[in-house]
């Protein structure tokens, strides 16, 4: 199988990258900037370029490119979250690829709140953050392009997605502990859905191969809840910190609007802010039943040993000291 990747040098995309070369299969794919050895050519998802000849004979197209933060305002992630994904999905088209597997996200169902054991089925709710509107937007463009007839799309919403190379659920969070700039709202019962990386490439590979997950959405997360408490204490343990700092909702989200603007005024962009803190407020868990079911998806990577995992490589990583 020959397979193209868009966003490749992220995370996610090169453990997808990976396990596929592992399988024998052929991986291209597109970034902002090349890397040759990888098989990745430099281009800009936003504007036509050469980079969309390199998917050229794609059976599979991977889309990952994404701008993943909440320190973004609505027309750069609507650029690359929205018209991105439309460049993506014509691309796909033209390189005569036979499946399109859009990584959307878990906030599709808004941080204002959801059901326990929340279901593909319930509505998405635009609630005026741009990463969430624009996700919501992104998987309207890619099932729009499959109900037409051009290509078979599969949606993810992968949960929080922990593991080596992760920005906002490893590193960032370790970066922040050690300058004492972390805390946690709702006094840190609120919920954490983590998934390892691995068993999400498994869990995506499953979606663009199975012939049942044509025209369907799938949450990929680890199947449970832990409270952000119990996830991110284990960052404060691996760096020999008592913690982690919690408050009540009201006064983390006070003092993230604070810190937030102070960092601001410095012209540096930051994700410490009002929507981070009151994600770490949820209350809710996502179900997988779906996925298990329709793809056979059974997540094998607990979070004691995902987190000794990532401790490993924090440590190798020098991200630790």
């Amino acid at each position: 199988m020959r397979v193209f990747i868009t966003g490749a040098g992220g995370f996610i995309a090169r453990a997808v990258a990976a396990r596929l070369r592992d399988e024998g299969h052929q991986v291209a794919g597109v970034d902002l900037h090349a890397d040759e050895a990888a098989g990745v050519v430099a281009g800009d998802i936003t504007s036509d370029g050469a980079w969309q000849d390199a998917a050229a004979g794609a059976d599979l197209v991977v889309h990952t490119a994404a701008v993943v933060s909440n320190a973004v305002g609505l027309d750069g992630q609507w650029r690359v979250n929205v018209g991105g994904t439309r460049r993506a999905l014509d691309t796909a088209v033209r390189a005569g690829a036979s499946r399109f597997v859009h990584l959307s996200s878990i906030r599709a169902f808004s941080d204002l709140g959801f059901p326990d054991g929340v279901t593909e089925d319930h509505p998405v709710r635009p609630d005026g953050n741009p990463y969430v509107d624009t996700k919501i937007a992104s998987e309207q463009v890619a099932l729009q392009a499959h109900a037409e007839g051009r290509i078979a799309v599969t949606v993810v919403r992968p949960g929080d997605v922990y593991g080596p190379g992760s920005r906002p659920w490893t590193t960032l969070p370790v970066q922040l502990i050690k300058k004492f700039q972390f805390l946690l709202p709702a006094m840190g019962a609120g919920v954490f859905s983590p998934v390892y990386v691995d068993d999400l490439v498994e869990g995506l590979l499953l979606a663009g191969r199975e012939p049942a997950g044509a025209g369907q959405i799938f949450t990929l997360s680890g199947g449970v809840g832990v409270t952000c408490g119990e996830f991110f204490g284990h960052y404060y343990r691996m760096l020999g910190r008592r913690g982690p700092w919690v408050a009540p909702t009201a006064v983390a989200v006070a003092v993230a609007r604070l810190a937030g603007g102070a960092i601001s005024l410095t012209g540096a962009a930051t994700e410490v802010n009002a929507v981070s803190m009151r994600y770490f407020a949820r209350t809710g868990t996502y179900s997988i039943e779906k996925a298990g079911r329709l793809l056979g998806y059974r997540p094998t990577v607990d979070l004691t040993e995902g987190m000794a995992r990532t401790e490993r490589w924090l440590r190798a990583e020098g991200l630790l000291t």
